[in-house]
Formats: C-alpha cells, structure tokens, sequence
C-alpha cells in the first residue's frame, strides 16, 4: 500500500465541522494534493452520512485525477442520523453490512474502489468469517484493495487476522495520548507488517488546560527555537519518529497547519529531545 506522508482526514469538513460548500472542499482537495497530501480519510459515519456524498462532489470538480490519490473508509458503526432508522448507536460487522456499506461510499465518493477500508471499532459481536467472507468479495469484485482496522487491539486484531490479511489500524495516538506505545500495540503492528495511522495527532495541546499541556507548552517553548518550528510541527514530528512508521492523519481544513505539517515531514528530532517531549507529556523520567 502506498499512502501520503500525512493523510487528510475528512470529518470536519462537512456537516460535523466547517460544513464546507463544494467549491470550498474542491479548493481544499487540489491544495491537499498539490502540497503532496494525496490520501484522504473518511468513514461512512461523518456529517450523518452526509460528509462522503459532499466530498464525491467536490472531487468531481477539483480537476484532480482519482489514479493519483488514494481513498480510505470506514464502516461498521451504525450512528444516529436522520437518514438511519437506529433507535441506539451500535455495531455491525456482518458480512452484508460490511458490502452494503461499501458500495454506498463508492457510491458517494464517485469512485469503482477504496484503497483501504477500515473496521470503524471493534464489535463484541464480530465473528472473523464474516468479516473475511466480505473482504474476499469486496477484492475479488475490485471495490476495495485492501482491509483494515481502527482502534483495535491487539488480540482483536488478530482474531481478523486469523482469517484474513490486516492491512492497517488506525488508532488514537499523540504526545498526549501515547499508551499504543507502552501497551503493546504498536509491538504488535510492527511485528506483524500493519501500517499504524494515527486520528487526533495533536492531542489535547490546544484544546485543554491542564498539567500535562502545561508542561508540554513550556517544553515547546524552548523546542520551537532550536528547531524554527511550530509547536504542531514538532508534535507530528515525535509521532512520525517512531520505528513503526505512523501516518498522523490530520483533521485541520486551515491551509496554514496543512503546509505546517507537511514542513514536520522534514523534521528529524535530537534523541534527548523526543525523549523529552515523552517525559513532559507523563511527568515524570522513563523507568
């Protein structure tokens, strides 16, 4: 699979978020791709099951070839919406909703293929057949090239993977929300080939006042000098560090912190100084 350095997640920018209008999300999609951001995350879920059909629309008109970018979805939660009967927010993994819903997306998206689908969560009532059973039609109709997960652990992982190839997961993972990497799952894709995507690469830097952004800021103070980097930057670049090659997946629509995490693609941090973004994060030293 190949996939950009930085991924493009799509969930603010419809009906969930900024609620782009076509010529907006258009804008957006070729500044993406002429910056080098050619993959673009979406679920089936975002904006109520409205944000895929606004996305197909606005590619239509951006000019951009479908060939030179890569589409990733996620099916599996069966959300509260208008345009959905659900009385409860649940899961469905079977292998007649894992199509249905596929075919849906490329419906919306305007296209014959996703590049990777992902399992949005974990079921407890998952069975590996069915979820097998699906992805072997999905590849052999050419609809999808390849399956995945999202926030699964390990051993769920592998209960797919008793049946069939897991291709990628896509958890939550930052300076501020590390515990992929003292658990065990991160080990664990590394070890078996799984691409490790990274959703809220930020963390709560920016959004909350609390003891471990405070630490953190007052860290980045001094980092953002050495470096001539923003504090964003410097937060994608620790995640990028990592041996198990994460691909934050970015959910910004400001085309500032776009070009801003791109520039973090070219950052390689000092030893010492990842290893001080870990320490303010936790507060305290390794063990």
């Amino acid at each position: 699979m190949k996939f950009s350095k930085i991924i493009a997640g799509t969930m603010t920018w419809g009906k969930w978020g900024k609620d782009l209008s076509t010529a907006q999300m258009s804008e957006l999609i070729k500044y993406c791709f002429d910056n080098g951001i050619t993959t673009f995350d979406h679920a089936d879920i975002y904006g109520g099951y409205t944000t895929e059909a606004a996305f197909g629309q606005a590619f239509k008109k951006s000019g951009v070839n479908r060939d030179s970018v890569e589409f990733i979805s996620k099916c599996g939660i069966q959300y509260m919406a208008e345009t959905r009967n659900n009385k409860v927010k649940h899961y469905d993994l079977s292998e007649k909703y894992i199509i249905s819903s596929v075919e849906q997306s490329l419906k919306h998206l305007h296209t014959d293929h996703l590049d990777l689908l992902l399992l949005h969560r974990p079921s407890p009532l998952m069975h590996p057949d069915e979820i097998a059973a699906a992805s072997q039609k999905l590849k052999e109709q050419g609809k999808i090239k390849a399956l995945g997960v999202s926030n699964f652990t390990p051993s769920q992982t592998d209960l797919v993977r008793s049946k069939t190839e897991v291709a990628a997961n896509q958890i939550q993972f930052s300076a501020t929300h590390f515990e992929s990497m003292l658990n065990g799952d991160l080990d664990h894709m590394m070890l078996h080939k799984i691409q490790p995507m990274a959703w809220s690469p930020l963390g709560v830097l920016f959004k909350e006042d609390t003891p471990q952004t405070t630490r953190l800021k007052t860290l980045m103070f001094d980092l953002i000098e050495k470096y001539t980097a923003t504090a964003d930057q410097l937060l994608l670049a620790w995640i990028m560090k990592h041996p198990a090659g994460i691909i934050p997946v970015i959910g910004t629509t400001n085309t500032e912190r776009i070009a801003n995490s791109i520039k973090a693609t070219e950052i390689d941090l000092d030893l010492e100084d990842w290893f001080e973004i870990q320490v303010a994060s936790q507060g305290h030293k390794v063990p």
